[in-house]
């Protein structure tokens, strides 16, 4: 658990000086903070959660409700276009996200929609952190409060459209009133006193929790529909050393290395549903590479993995491409690729339930398993 603080303050952009004169110190932990890097070319509209993860890079949807994504290249259905989406302007850059925060009690699909995202680092239990993000609001949508930001060890993967029901270390607690075609930042600080990966952004509330101001006029909007850009999470000074590193955890340097050995790499790190690489997985992969030329006559066989969720023959896939993904890194680092053989698994090995969000973490994975080791040496 983490010390919990409300967000204090509600700050225009015309308040940038003295925003500037309070930023937190050190860099930004989210990747892709104004969602402008794309993993897929973002033409069309998303109905589903899987259509956001596949097109946004870094990012994912935490359930089945899909965020919209707004871009140069991103069309708006005209019956969408006519309620006015899509005529904001981001904050900066060219693209930024949306997201239905309210509306279940009025019969809105999708009411609550949720993005995620795997942090550069782990948090530092002790360390304060500075949480913002910049919103604007649908002018003729429901206005709200409760925008809320939860750090998690987990990322979620819920098969329906269903309301996370977590308790965010920071929460909105005033309504987020904003002008037509303006910016609002919204930040506040917490004291982390457990680890977490992932920040997962969203209304965690029910409807009859949430506080609302309806808009003049009858052609007003059932549900409450904000813009996001420009995700920002600092350590704030002083810096906390992290804790040292659990031998244990540290797979491929404590493995005692033997034909038939098979090693989970844990810190091998994926987007959800897809299979590029993160740069935060190139130190676990570097410490192999050491390993493979210390063992230049070891041969391992790859695996990817997948949860349950989905097509099994789509998880095959996917799992294949993760284990090609680390041979193919691998190879770039001078491993001979005669000496790897990459795997498919799908969702046939699970290692953790794959009910809980917990184990379906755990199951999305790449393991290594040694084939041969004829020799010992360096090359």
């Amino acid at each position: 658990m983490f010390i919990r603080l409300s967000l204090c303050a509600l700050l225009f952009t015309c308040c940038l000086g003295k925003l500037a004169a309070q930023q937190a110190v050190g860099d930004n932990l989210v990747p892709n903070p104004g969602f402008e890097r794309f993993a897929a070319t973002p033409i069309g509209w998303f109905y589903k959660g899987e259509h956001f993860t596949r097109v946004m890079r870094d990012w994912s949807a935490a359930t089945a409700a899909s965020p919209d994504v707004f871009g140069p290249k991103v069309r708006v259905p005209s019956s969408w276009a006519e309620k006015d989406f899509g005529k904001q302007a981001p904050r900066a850059g060219g693209a930024m996200a949306g997201l239905t925060l309210y509306g279940c009690a009025e019969g809105k699909p999708h009411c609550r929609e949720y993005v995620q995202v795997r942090l550069t680092e782990e948090l530092v239990p002790g360390q304060t952190y500075e949480v913002s993000a910049y919103v604007a609001h649908l002018p003729r949508s429901l206005e709200i409060n409760n925008l809320g930001f939860l750090f998690a060890n987990y990322s979620f993967d819920e098969p329906t459209d269903v309301l996370l029901k977590e308790q965010p270390q920071v929460e909105i607690t005033t309504p987020m009133r904003v002008r037509q075609q303006q910016w609002i930042q919204v930040k506040d600080r917490f004291v982390a006193d457990a680890p977490a990966t992932y920040l997962i952004i969203g209304n965690f509330k029910t409807d009859e929790a949430t506080e609302v101001s309806r808009p003049a006029g009858s052609n007003s909007l059932k549900y409450a529909y904000y813009y996001l850009d420009e995700v920002v999470v600092r350590k704030v000074p002083p810096i906390v050393s992290g804790p040292a590193p659990v031998a244990s955890s540290d797979a491929v340097g404590t493995t005692s290395w033997k034909v038939g050995s098979v090693v989970r790499l844990r810190n091998v790190f994926f987007d959800f549903d897809k299979s590029e690489l993160l740069p935060r997985s190139f130190v676990e992969l570097d410490k192999l590479v050491r390993v493979m030329r210390t063992y230049p006559d070891m041969t391992v066989e790859l695996s990817g993995h997948t949860d349950s969720r989905g097509d099994d023959a789509y998880n095959l896939r996917l799992s294949l491409r993760r284990a090609q993904a680390v041979a193919d890194y691998l190879q770039l680092q001078g491993i001979a690729g005669s000496r790897l053989q990459a795997r498919g698994a799908g969702s046939r090995e699970p290692v953790a339930d794959n009910t809980t969000d917990e184990g379906r973490d755990l199951n999305r994975r790449v393991e290594l398993k040694v084939i041969s080791m004829e020799g010992f040496g360096a090359n």
